[in-house]
């Protein structure tokens, strides 16, 4: 086990394909400075983009991060991680992700993300995972669970399970508060 009792640790997810310039990179960064230096550990799916930034971030900050890889990808994971932990297929990648995790923050991405955040909110709406924050990170999330609301059966009580931030700043301020008992 690479984690002890103490640890409290949040996972971030979102897109691989963003660059340094890129607002996600950045927003990133920010979430993974500001969660690392408010005490917590960072779990990213251990490759480059968002992963990176906020790997890169929380390290700048002094922080340990997770890096959850899969044997079956070819790419090398980022240089910022602290910790590795290899998986032999998704299901099992998915499931470290999510299991040792007190919080979650998405950021855009393509179906990996997606498949990520459905998979956390479906095992809050379970009640699989004791409550705990899913933030999503820019406009973006507002316009899918929208789409969402409009095309599949997902209600309103579906979405009060999620809260919705501006920026990686602003995320990070939902999960410090609601890790001190704060209701946002």
């Amino acid at each position: 086990m690479i984690e002890n009792s103490k640890d409290r640790i949040v996972t971030i997810f979102g897109g691989s394909g963003f660059g340094q310039e890129s607002p996600e990179y950045q927003d990133a960064k920010q979430l993974g400075f500001s969660l690392a230096s408010a005490g917590f550990t960072i779990c990213t799916g251990g490759y480059l983009g968002v992963m990176e930034a906020a790997s890169r971030g929380a390290r700048e900050a002094g922080g340990r991060v997770f890096g959850i890889v899969m044997n079956q990808f070819k790419a090398e994971p980022n240089r910022y991680l602290t910790d590795k932990v290899a998986t032999s297929h998704f299901y099992e990648r998915l499931q470290n992700l999510i299991s040792r995790s007190v919080g979650f923050v998405a950021l855009r991405g393509g179906m990996g993300t997606v498949t990520e955040v459905s998979l956390v909110w479906n095992k809050l709406q379970t009640q699989v995972l004791e409550p705990r924050p899913l933030v999503l990170v820019g406009e973006c999330w507002r316009h899918v669970t929208d789409a969402w609301q409009e095309h599949l059966v997902v209600s309103d009580s579906d979405v009060k399970l999620l809260q919705f931030a501006r920026d990686g700043k602003e995320a990070a301020e939902i999960i410090v508060a609601r890790s001190a008992g704060v209701v946002i």
